[in-house]
């Protein structure tokens, strides 16, 4: 710098603008350096800078899975009292509005609470299609010494639930709804462990994410298998064209879509429009479009990361779009989704009376808890798999009572199951809801008392090994 170089903070401040104002005058542009700066932006750099970090707090409270979780319940409450109010007409007015069009035979002229539940909850799927692949390339899905038990844990919890809603409903006309208590909603289930068990074990946590992870991949399966009607190959065979272009953009393209996060809109979204698209026209649930976009993403750092990239591309998109699932797409589902016409003390019992509503609130509360917990214990007294020396069995049971938070899959499932009958379906809707509140405060009430007595004897005690 020469003698007469500006001096000062904000003037060095000066002086590092004009460097990045040379650089992209040389063609790579601040913007691939500081993407929230722009050099053509006529407002004050402070302005900018205070924006960005405006921005960049909502979004890192939208990434907690507490945050999520708060939403999506201020959802489904307004959801209720709209649906149970003077405003009633009006909600469900907009619930079954039509939007869209139609080109050849893809229909997609979809009511409001359709283009949630396979559009929206779409990007939901896309992330949980990260989670898996992550967990299977890189996470504890890799090792079968250490998934065998978590996986064991999430087939029992789905299991028995399923056979308890069968025996209740054998040979009735809610027999179809077997796999709506089989789910367990992974956003729910964490924040409830985040907000009341901060001094349980790591371990705990990383046991109900792989249980939460391995559940999806069942549901998942359950909805491609058991609820797709009327197969059109044709759809199928044109959605694997913007798959493939998919897959091999994420892979070759991988820098560019590290450096520049528009590239992803540009080039991604399209193309996962276009297979959602064709799904939608196959018959196959279009949320499984989600779900197999998500497995297109490399998990690896590779020969194409850029050196200074601290993760794979799954993890930076679900990093970015994250935030967009917790905090729009998932409560926009839930409000158009849990909207239920009660009918008061007497339509609430009159529901969760139904074979339909005790065969979830059963299977959610009893069958998700005994499921897990019974079939953690069983692979266990097998010769190698073994829990993680720091989960000691009342965790466990605690942990199976908060899977039993159903939500947001078992939501999706009724919908499906019950399309066609709107008294099951709400029947259905108010027993998810009951069911995950009676779960949501069994589970924490219980690790929040196994937390304060492992905070007290860890006080007491230089040993950290659980009881």
């Amino acid at each position: 710098m020469t003698e007469d170089a500006p001096r000062g903070g904000v003037l060095r401040l000066y002086w590092v603008i004009q460097v990045c104002r040379e650089v992209w005058s040389a063609g790579r542009g601040v913007r691939g350096l500081v993407p929230w700066i722009d050099i053509d932006d006529p407002r004050p750099l402070s302005e900018t800078l205070m924006q960005h970090r405006a921005a960049h707090r909502l979004t890192s409270l939208l990434r907690q899975e507490s945050t999520g979780g708060v939403i999506l319940l201020c959802a489904t409450l307004l959801a209720l009292v709209l649906a149970n109010s003077g405003a009633s007409p009006w909600y469900f007015a907009i619930r079954d509005h039509h939007l869209g069009f139609t080109v050849g035979s893809l229909d997609l002229d979809l009511s409001i609470g359709h283009w949630a539940a396979d559009g929206l909850l779409a990007v939901f799927f896309f992330i949980v299609g990260l989670e898996l692949k992550k967990e299977f390339v890189v996470g504890e899905l890799r090792n079968p010494g250490t998934s065998v038990v978590p996986m064991a844990a999430a087939a029992g919890g789905v299991a028995l639930p399923a056979i308890i809603f069968s025996a209740i409903n054998a040979g009735g006309p809610a027999i179809g709804g077997w796999a709506v208590p089989t789910a367990t909603d992974i956003a729910f289930a964490v924040a409830v462990l985040a907000v009341v068990g901060r001094n349980l074990p790591t371990a705990l946590r990383t046991f109900l994410l792989t249980l939460a992870v391995v559940d999806d991949l069942i549901a998942i399966t359950i909805i491609a298998i058991f609820y797709t009607s009327d197969l059109n190959l044709g759809f199928l065979a044109l959605a694997a064209l913007p798959l493939a272009a998919y897959a091999f953009v994420a892979y070759r393209g991988e820098k560019v879509l590290h450096l520049r996060p528009e590239a992803a809109w540009l080039i991604l979204l399209p193309l996962g429009v276009l297979t959602w698209a064709f799904f939608l026209g196959s018959g196959i649930h279009a949320t499984i479009a989600g779900v197999l976009l998500g497995f297109c993403v490399p998990v690896r750092r590779g020969s194409r990361t850029p050196d200074d990239a601290r993760a794979g591309l799954s993890e930076v998109l679900e990093h970015r779009i994250r935030p967009l699932s917790a905090g729009l797409c998932v409560p926009v589902f839930a409000f158009f989704s849990a909207g239920v016409a009660v009918g008061g003390w007497s339509g609430f019992v009159e529901s969760v009376s139904s074979p339909a509503a005790l065969g979830i609130l059963l299977g959610l509360v009893v069958g998700k808890c005994l499921g897990i917990t019974g079939a953690t214990w069983l692979v266990t007294r097998l010769r190698g798999p073994r829990l993680d020396p720091t989960i000691a069995w009342p965790d466990v049971v605690g942990v199976s009572l908060v899977a039993g938070i159903g939500f947001t899959v078992s939501l999706l499932i009724a919908e499906l199951s019950f399309a066609g009958d709107p008294s099951l379906d709400g029947a259905a809707k108010v027993a998810i809801l009951t069911g995950s509140t009676l779960a949501a405060l069994a589970g924490g009430s219980f690790l929040a008392l196994r937390s304060k007595r492992r905070a007290r004897w860890e006080m007491h005690s230089e040993d950290g090994t659980a009881r």
